[in-house]
């Protein structure tokens, strides 16, 4: 299935994987990054197109496409068992996540921190889009999505591989004062209704991030954010 990729940095990132099919870009942009774009296509010989801005603006569904569209095959999901071979032992899993800008960030996040891969389940959740690429700013290029159909039967999996689960919910204990070290899967929930019951009594241990202020939640996407990159810290200080 092929799919537009809008932006600069993700269509960079599909063209660094090799991708990309055909790319479209503005008529008399040749600024900053689009240079850059227009090189790696050359590379590999890929057809480049001159389009008006009007043209771009529909192929990007409205989205801000920066002067720069690219046509690719659609994107490749893998599977659980080869993300865990050799891995750094960090997973993060999304209970039915479905806002693609949610995803892209924590995408984002996920690969700045050096996790695996992300687990989604099949039903209810957002998947891989031109959005997610976009709020990922490319980062989803380089890291591994999971479409698993039972989210408990999956935990159950990763605690038979060494893994330790932690979900995040607002009744759980502070996640400073969790060990996080060694194999980690977070999982956060949905942005509304947060962890579902069944996922929720399957976790090794229930985590929170405090609040001091008005406001007592946080975009699930922050929330994942902070987590990820404290258990990021807890094992670099391992190595040190």
């Amino acid at each position: 299935m092929k799919e537009y990729i809008y932006g600069r940095n993700p269509v960079i990132e599909v063209l660094k994987n090799k991708r990309v099919d055909k790319l479209y870009v503005q008529k008399g942009n040749f600024e900053g990054s689009i240079r850059k774009i227009y090189a790696l296509a050359k590379e590999q010989n890929i057809l480049i197109t001159e389009l008006n801005k009007k043209k771009l603006d529909e192929m990007a569904g409205g989205g801000n496409h920066q002067g720069v569209v690219a046509l690719v095959s659609g994107y490749e999901y893998r599977k659980l068992e080869d993300i865990i071979k050799g891995s750094s032992g960090r997973l993060i899993m999304l209970e039915k996540i479905e806002d693609p800008h949610n995803l892209g960030a924590i995408a984002r996040s996920a690969e700045a921190a050096g996790f695996d891969g992300i687990i989604i389940p099949k039903h209810k959740s957002v998947y891989v889009n031109d959005a997610v690429y976009k709020s990922s700013a490319g980062a989803i290029e380089n890291i591994s999505v999971v479409i698993e159909n039972n989210l408990s039967n999956t935990i159950e999996k990763l605690k038979k591989e060494g893994y330790w689960i932690y979900g995040a919910d607002m009744e759980g204990k502070n996640y400073n004062r969790v060990d996080l070290r060694g194999k980690v899967c977070l999982v956060i929930g949905n942005e509304g209704k947060g962890l579902g019951h069944s996922v929720k009594k399957n976790c090794d241990e229930i985590i929170s991030i405090p609040m001091y202020g008005k406001i007592n939640s946080l975009n699930a996407s922050c929330a994942a954010s902070i987590l990820m990159f404290e258990v990021l810290r807890q094992n670099e200080e391992v190595k040190i």
